[in-house]
């Protein structure tokens, strides 16, 4: 199988690369538009500020070939974020795929503490990412900015707020954890991602 991660001069690329390697597969990374187009599956990851992220996208025209992609696509983190409509980090126009907000934490108590950092609870899990899913699992989370639940959540996750742990929409997926660092629960979204029928 063709899987092309997108190359966008963000953090934390190496983990996911390396989590695909354990299940078989030897990932493209690329910033190239053919090499995205011809992929079975993409994957859009990363850590990095959000601004940043989409002038790099926007430099090389990439963030119109992602919401043309007909394949299914990946975003974690960062890259669920970006595939919002807009995003209180630096106050930055996202990709639209998703026609949501994301929103930076405002800690209500003393020992809320942001970023959220840690294992958290996977709840109201739904659609083929999270096939053979029980009630609760646990990702891990590394996040600053959330996007509140809305009509594409696809899993909920509660710090501070309830807020979507993922996000669902045709042929684009997306969890604000990462699989990658989320152990088995991790592998198995990662192998439901690869198996996805469209």
């Amino acid at each position: 199988m063709n899987v092309a991660i997108v190359k966008y001069n963000a953090g934390n690329i190496r983990s996911v690369v390396n989590a695909l390697r354990q299940l078989g597969i030897t990932p493209n990374l690329t910033d190239e538009a053919e090499a995205l187009t011809q992929a079975d599956r993409i994957i859009f990851p990363g850590q990095g500020e959000a601004g940043n992220v989409m002038s790099y996208l926007r430099d090389r025209k990439l963030d119109r070939l992602i919401c043309g992609l007909k394949q299914p696509v990946l975003g974690i983190c960062v890259g669920q974020q970006l595939m919002c409509r807009h995003s209180e980090e630096g106050y930055t126009d996202g990709l639209g795929i998703f026609d949501t907000e994301v929103l930076k934490f405002h800690p209500s108590r003393h020992e809320d503490k942001v970023p959220h950092m840690g294992w958290n609870t996977l709840t109201d899990t739904k659609g083929d990412l999270f096939k053979d899913f029980s009630a609760d699992e646990f990702a891990y989370f590394i996040h600053s900015y959330y996007v509140p639940v809305n009509p594409y959540t696809a899993a909920t996750t509660t710090y501070i707020v309830p807020f979507s742990a993922a996000l669902q929409k045709d042929n684009f997926y997306a969890t604000q954890f990462h699989p990658e660092k989320s152990g088995d629960v991790g592998e198995r979204i990662l192998r439901n991602f690869l198996d996805l029928k469209l």
